[in-house]
């Protein structure tokens, strides 16, 4: 379907952008959220996690700061 037919009308379009939607979503998916377990770390320095669960550990912290020029 060429795109200049597609935008003529507004439903068709934003059925086209829906559909674009789902599909991103559908491929990639949802995230869970992170929140609640960075936010119960941030306290216990002992229990800190990255973003993918693994601790952390002062050495670690120490690489990237040397790494990021700190």
């Amino acid at each position: 379907m060429p795109y200049a037919k597609l935008f003529r009308s507004r439903w068709a379009a934003l059925l086209w952008a829906g559909g674009i939607l789902w599909t991103a979503v559908d491929f990639v998916g949802v995230a869970p959220r992170h929140d609640a377990v960075a936010a119960s770390n941030a306290s216990d320095p002992s229990t800190q996690a990255d973003a993918n669960g693994m601790p952390v550990n002062s050495v670690d912290l120490a690489t990237l700061a040397n790494a990021m020029g700190n």
